[in-house]
């Protein structure tokens, strides 16, 4: 199977600016499949249809609509790869700039096509737009594999969303459709009608308030951190009840500070989780298509990629822009 050409938008430098940009595909083997993008947000979490796929390939035919994700490979052969857990494979191969397994360079979603493994290609329900699936298959699931440990409780679940951005407000949307009490916890009073009125969460706590903070103490039973930058732990502990979970989702550059008594005396923990499985990523689509869900979008065209960017950086998006390759000339 020959190597074939794509167009897309690629970065050229750290300004960030992007530009167009043509690339060889790697070749296809049989387990791969070769697909053309639909909705998508830059770089990953990827909707397209599936045009070609390999001998091996039996879970997909020709006009599937799929999704990509974080990741595109993994070794197949570790601990984590054998229990479903391929996200925590130490050779992972990340879906933008990472290396494939014969050495050519991964490109993300930014582009007319792509190949990819099978084990890491997902069926979007018939019942879910693309532009409403690409959001889940990452910051969706990065919400979900969390949350679900806390599904099947046999009382109401409190928890708390820390943060409300892209993972933030999907948390509150997935935790509310399992049934959870939900908090929000903010840094201001700037989004407390977008999290009671528009997203439906049953309280809104602001951390600076410490009237609100102390009104919530030791009332919730997990707290979900989505916030990617530096904020000191202890202060949100807190609010845990007994044996409460604080859970890390974000990457932030600093590390974290928290006292032990704030554990120890409630018997608290912190754990963290990275994105989901490929088997969890399935779920969280299911789970959406099912329970009528909708994601909070802006789908804009590649011309508008760059200043979408810039409002990125202003936190002037509610939530996830979403790309929409197939109305955009990418050559």
């Amino acid at each position: 199977m020959e190597a074939r050409k794509a167009f897309g938008w690629a970065a050229r430098d750290t300004s960030g600016i992007l530009s167009p940009f043509s690339f060889d595909l790697r070749k296809m083997g049989f387990e791969d499949v070769y697909s053309t993008n639909y909705p998508l947000v830059p770089g990953h979490e990827i909707v397209g249809e599936m045009v070609e796929f390999g001998l091996e390939v039996k879970r997909f035919r020709v006009g599937d609509i799929v999704g990509v994700g974080c990741i595109v490979g993994s070794c197949g052969d570790c601990l984590y790869c054998k229990s479903n857990m391929e996200q925590y494979c130490p050779n992972a191969i990340f879906t933008i700039d990472g290396t494939n397994k014969d050495g050519s360079r991964t490109r993300g979603g930014f582009s007319s096509a792509m190949v990819v493994h099978q084990t890491f290609v997902v069926r979007i329900p018939e019942k879910l737009a693309p532009e409403q699936a690409a959001p889940l298959l990452c910051a969706g699931v990065t919400a979900y594999s969390p949350l679900k440990q806390f599904m099947g409780c046999d009382r109401v679940v409190r928890g708390g969303i820390l943060g409300l951005g892209g993972v933030g407000h999907l948390g509150v949307i997935i935790a509310k459709a399992m049934g959870h009490h939900v908090t929000v916890i903010s840094s201001s009073n700037k989004k407390r009608e977008e999290a009671l009125e528009i997203l439906g969460a049953d309280a809104f706590i602001v951390s600076s308030n410490e009237a609100e903070m102390e009104g919530a103490a030791s009332s919730l039973d997990y707290i979900l951190d989505t916030v990617p930058a530096f904020h000191p732990l202890h202060h949100y502990l807190s609010l845990l009840t007994v044996e409460g979970k604080l859970i890390i989702v974000a990457a932030v550059p600093k590390p974290l500070q928290f006292d032990a008594v704030d554990i120890i005396l409630g018997k608290r923990s912190i754990s963290g989780s990275f994105i989901g499985s490929m088997e969890e990523t399935q779920e969280i689509l299911e789970f959406w298509a099912d329970k009528g869900l909708t994601t909070m979008i802006e789908i804009v065209k590649k011309e508008y990629a760059n200043k979408a960017f810039e409002r990125m950086e202003r936190n002037d998006v509610r939530f996830r822009f979403v790309l929409d390759v197939a109305g955009s000339n990418l050559e």
